[in-house]
């Protein structure tokens, strides 16, 4: 079956199709991509991933035609931001 990872920064986007085994995990799909070699900065252990826009645990098993998502570590509280934004 076929599944999307992908991950994005500020300077560069990936969106690698895949084929994955029935039954195959978030995990082993994102491990299978070769992403994490393209953007060796990812830290699984830290960094939260999801499926289809929802947030979801690197166990799970993914559907066909899913697309998982490498969310990149907040780096400014949104309250914060709106706040500076409502001042200008």
């Amino acid at each position: 079956m076929k599944v999307g990872v992908v991950y994005a920064t500020p300077a560069r986007q990936a969106w690698l199709t895949i084929d994955v085994p029935e039954g195959a995990t978030v995990q082993q799909a994102i491990d299978r991509s070769g992403i994490l070699s393209q953007f060796p900065e990812i830290d699984l252990a830290q960094q939260k991933v999801g499926v289809q826009g929802k947030v979801t645990a690197l166990d799970a098993v993914v559907d066909d035609g899913a697309r998982i998502e490498i969310y990149r570590p907040i780096t400014a509280d949104p309250k914060t931001v709106q706040r500076r934004a409502q001042e200008s």
